[in-house]
């Protein structure tokens, strides 16, 4: 057959958050794209607080981005429809075909679920007749049979749509084939029927080893394992969940310096971080080492601190002062040491905000006492603004994109940027702040601006490299997940399953019998 008889869909979903999903969808999407597939990504229901701005200004999980790019299309709100992001424990965001409507919590969402499951349903059939192929990413895991009654991404979307689904499941949590078996099995019958294979990911060693397992999965379950992806530490930009950045950790693999010295940077792991993938292009410069950091003996020896986005950013500041953070920044302001504000980090830096939106411990707008550290009053207030952007920062274009509530309602600081014709952020001797997302994936602006934050760190030895480009090194990544599938998934049965669908002989693991094979 051709190419052009390449037609359906399929869904991939994943044993837990963070088994990688998003990357063997961008990966599967690439490797159809070089084939000539006309594929697009579809993330009915994501939770994230990093997201991107669409062409037409509309919100969409960052993954989701990623993935059009695998296809070769611009970010839509089509590819993720249904949009979470958390500012508490208890109460999240919603964003609808890229809107924020609102503020929900459980019980509230599940009221919309109706309405919700038809804006889903008819973003997929669009992208179904539009496209070849469209392959579709779960949520969590779709084993949480508590909340399958109002599935929107798992089981729930697979079902209405007759999607086949493989499970995808990360070998390096370990467990991974109870994980697997397990998912299927409380499943209820209908849903099995559905699940029609595993793939199973970031695996160090010898497959031999795991063969064995493998087969004995396979008996278990009726399913077989479309294939094994081998863990590849080159893969590490646009990392949408935030479970990985602990105190410590560090971000990427940088080059060794241009220079004859490194660059130290400190994120601040806030605790309702969004949009944390700011600082990976930081990451992607030869001789800059970054880290996350969420204690004040952490900042003492790095040459820049950032202080990144939030979803919470009352709530983060203040968390922020019960750890010492903020005495710890004062400190370094005093020296002339180097600090980045981007968007609530930058609100965070000045004197005051008034926030009625995004802090939910008392009903009326909560105004706090900022860090001081810049001459800014932030008010928060709808609409919530979302827009990517173009300018220039001292003659050097830039471009990004803007998520926020809040206004800047005073500042009688420098501005350190200019978008769209208007002054945009501070720069005060050696703290910088801006609202703009993704500013430093501007590649000329980048090196123009950590030569002069290695200047006021008395780097003297640190030296940028002439050429790093941020969506080169994306697109490598790209290509490389797509090598990855090519190599070792069974590509002729991912074929069948997207246009046959699920097969019509898969058992149905009764729980009652697991001691006797299951079957």
């Amino acid at each position: 057959m051709s190419e052009g008889d390449l037609r359906g869909a399929v869904l991939i979903a994943g044993t837990t958050s963070d088994a990688g999903k998003s990357v063997v969808v961008a990966g599967i999407c690439r490797m159809l794209a070089r084939r000539g597939v006309r594929v697009a990504p579809f993330k009915a229901q994501n939770m994230s607080n990093n997201s991107v701005v669409t062409l037409d200004g509309g919100e969409i999980g960052r993954a989701q981005a990623l993935q059009a790019r695998a296809c070769g299309l611009a970010p839509s709100v089509r590819f993720n429809p249904v949009l979470l992001k958390p500012g508490s424990d208890r109460r999240s965001q919603l964003v609808v075909r890229g809107q924020a409507i609102g503020t929900v919590g459980a019980r509230d969402y599940f009221t919309r679920r109706q309405q919700l499951r038809a804006v889903v349903a008819a973003e997929l059939d669009s992208l179904r007749a539009e496209f070849d192929v469209v392959i579709c990413e779960g949520a969590g895991s779709p084993a949480e049979i508590n909340l399958r009654a109002t599935d929107l991404a798992n089981m729930g979307l697979a079902r209405a749509a007759d999607l086949p689904v493989l499970v995808v499941g990360d070998i390096d949590r370990g467990g991974v084939l109870a994980h697997l078996f397990g998912t299927v099995a409380v499943l209820e019958p209908a849903d099995q029927q559905l699940i029609s294979g595993f793939i199973i990911n970031k695996f160090r060693g010898d497959v031999s080893l795991l063969q064995p397992g493998l087969d004995q999965l396979t008996t278990l379950t009726g399913r077989p394992t479309l294939g094994v992806l081998p863990f590849a530490e080159d893969l590490w930009l646009d990392a949408e969940d935030s479970l990985g950045t602990v105190a410590g950790t560090p971000v990427g693999r940088p080059g060794s310096p241009h220079g004859t010295e490194w660059l130290t940077v400190a994120a601040i792991r806030l605790p309702r971080i969004s949009n944390s993938t700011d600082i990976e292009a930081l990451a992607c410069e030869p001789g800059v080492a970054v880290r996350w950091a969420d204690a004040p003996d952490q900042l003492a020896t790095a040459d820049l601190v950032v202080l990144p986005g939030s979803k919470a950013t009352v709530s983060d500041l203040e968390w922020l002062r019960a750890k010492g953070i903020d005495g710890a920044l004062r400190s370094r302001a005093a020296d002339g040491r180097p600090i980045l504000g981007i968007c609530g980090g930058y609100q965070m830096l000045g004197h005051r905000i008034i926030d009625g939106i995004e802090y939910l411990a008392t009903p009326e707008p909560w105004v706090a006492s900022g860090l001081g550290l810049l001459d800014l009053d932030i008010e928060f207030a709808d609409p919530k603004i979302a827009r990517q952007v173009t300018g220039s920062a001292a003659g050097i274009p830039v471009h990004g994109y803007e998520i926020h509530h809040g206004r800047v309602r005073r500042t009688t600081d420098p501005a350190w940027l200019t978008i769209d014709a208007a002054s945009e952020g501070s720069a005060r001797e050696a703290i910088w702040g801006t609202h703009v997302h993704g500013l430093l994936e501007s590649d000329e602006f980048r090196r123009a601006w950590l030569t002069e934050v290695a200047a006021r760190a008395g780097r003297t030895g640190f030296t940028v490299a002439p050429d790093t480009s941020v969506a080169a090194i994306r697109t490598a990544q790209l290509d490389l997940l797509a090598d990855l599938v090519e190599q070792h998934l069974d590509l002729a049965a991912l074929d069948r399953l997207i246009r046959v669908g699920a097969p019509d002989d898969l058992p149905v693991i009764r729980t009652g019998t697991i001691g006797s094979a299951g079957l």
